[in-house]
């Protein structure tokens, strides 16, 4: 069995280059569903507003 320093796992940590992808993949999803949802809440509201006359006009 071979134990490694913390030296050594830190070097192969940053060589490892498909973690750091991941990571970025993961990071510029999230901001693009943080958007999506800001944009579904700013017309939600503009659209529920449109709806209500015709909401009351069915009854």
């Amino acid at each position: 069995m071979r134990f490694t320093s913390a030296v050594d796992s830190l070097k192969c940590f940053i060589a490892a280059r498909a973690g750091t992808t991941a990571i970025e993949y993961a990071l510029i999803a999230s901001g693009i569903a943080a958007v999506l949802v800001a944009v579904v809440a700013a017309i939600g509201a503009t659209v529920s507003g449109m709806l209500a006359p015709i909401a009351t006009g069915l009854g």
